[in-house]
């Protein structure tokens, strides 16, 4: 029962997430299309920088921004933090539920580190901190050069990249530069944007002027998120594409894909200015094509590629002639290795992960290509390979697949 209602609670937690998270940035993409979708006023007026029309759900809006501000300033305003806030608790409440709880599981890969589960939590937590005290501080010394100041952060972020998948398993890497990067956008809103603001408007409360410098800065760290959002979306989903976190080199992979849709993201943001940048839609396809082209498996030989649907390490190549692999072999090795999990009475697990339960033989045989894809292809099952199973054992899933009739 309790993991049912671990399960139950990881859902919830990662519901609560998606939604606040949707909430955020899509809030963000409005005012950042509205900021950048703004004219000169027909009737100038003091205080007014810019202002626009739209059309939608059957009325007309007309949209106005003031620098520094309007001539009174209103007693209802807007503050745009909570949703952030809440993306970012929900997100470390899952993660912590779930990867943090069970490093042995989903943090520790012995094949890229060797860390024990005090060792492995530690250096998450160091990443998502450090991650922000390095960003903020080139922030603060670089300033306002936003050329330099964009090379270093783009320069961060390969680092992290390149950091987190020697350390973590490949899931676990690939999801915490995304929780990375979230920190640092959910950061820059508790510890620059929001303050910033509210010290604006007390000094107008005042009658004083607000210190310029507080708005250049929350124009910048909010610049900086909506060209971290979908990178950290992207590294998020990615923990469901198994060859992208597993391959060899997948730090430089990940940096490609974030790459791709950071240049994706600037198209947008600049067809709200009116332009129609289509070279960078086709970089990011470009950038996704190699990306995807550097994960296509290789066989070992033109025949293998054609008749065999997922290749299969060249270790465990065999000829047509070799020695039959039995069936209840197979079973014996995954019984012993996966039954944890994939039965119908897992004591790991509330429900077998994704219904895939591997009790008989032809349990077995209806499931042997993401058997073979997950022991012997990627090897990251059983996860964190907590069971033990040996590389003479994923050699010999790979054998019997490729002599299945």
């Amino acid at each position: 029962m309790s993991g049912f209602w671990f399960d139950a609670a990881a859902f919830l937690l990662r519901w609560l997430h998606v939604v606040a998270a949707i909430a955020w940035i899509g809030e963000s993409f409005y005012f950042v299309a509205l900021d950048r979708g703004l004219k000169p006023p027909v009737k100038p007026q003091a205080g007014l920088y810019g202002e626009s029309w739209s059309v939608h759900g059957g009325g007309f809006y007309h949209k106005q921004k003031y620098l520094p501000a309007p001539a009174q300033l209103p007693d209802d305003l807007h503050w745009s933090k909570w949703k952030s806030y809440t993306t970012w608790l929900s997100g470390f409440a899952l993660l912590s539920l779930v990867y943090l709880s069970a490093p042995t599981v989903w943090l520790i890969d012995p094949r890229v580190a060797s860390l024990n589960s005090t060792e492995a939590v530690a250096a998450a937590l160091a990443l998502l901190a450090g991650t922000w005290l390095i960003y903020d501080l080139l922030c603060r010394v670089i300033g306002f050069r936003d050329r330099l100041l964009g090379v270093c952060v783009g320069a961060l972020v390969l680092a992290l990249c390149l950091i987190a998948t020697s350390v973590f398993s490949g899931r676990a890497a690939f999801l915490l530069v995304g929780a990375a990067m979230a920190t640092a956008m959910s950061a820059n809103v508790f510890f620059v944007i929001i303050p910033g603001q509210k010290r604006m408007v007390a000094a107008l409360r005042r009658g004083d002027a607000p210190n310029p410098l507080d708005g250049a800065r929350g124009k910048q760290r909010s610049v900086h998120n909506t060209y971290f959002t979908l990178p950290v979306v992207f590294a998020m989903l990615s923990t469901h594409y198994a060859p992208a976190w597993s391959a060899p080199d997948s730090g430089w992979v990940l940096a490609i894909f974030l790459a791709s849709a950071a240049a994706i993201r600037q198209f947008f943001v600049l067809w709200h200015s009116g332009q129609r940048a289509w070279w960078l839609l086709a970089l990011g396809a470009l950038l996704l094509g190699a990306a995807l082209a550097w994960l296509m498996p290789r066989s070992a030989t033109p025949t293998e590629a054609t008749t065999t649907a997922i290749a299969t390490p060249r270790a465990a190549n065999t000829s047509s002639t070799a020695v039959p692999v039995p069936l209840d072999r197979i079973h014996a090795i995954v019984s012993e290795r996966c039954g944890a999990c994939h039965s119908t009475q897992s004591p790991l697990m509330g429900a077998a992960p994704k219904g895939l339960v591997f009790e008989t033989d032809a349990d077995i045989s209806a499931h042997a290509a993401q058997i073979v894809q997950q022991t012997s292809v990627l090897k990251i099952m059983p996860p964190g390979n907590l069971t033990g199973m040996t590389e003479d054992e994923r050699a010999l899933i790979a054998r019997w697949y490729q002599q299945r009739p």
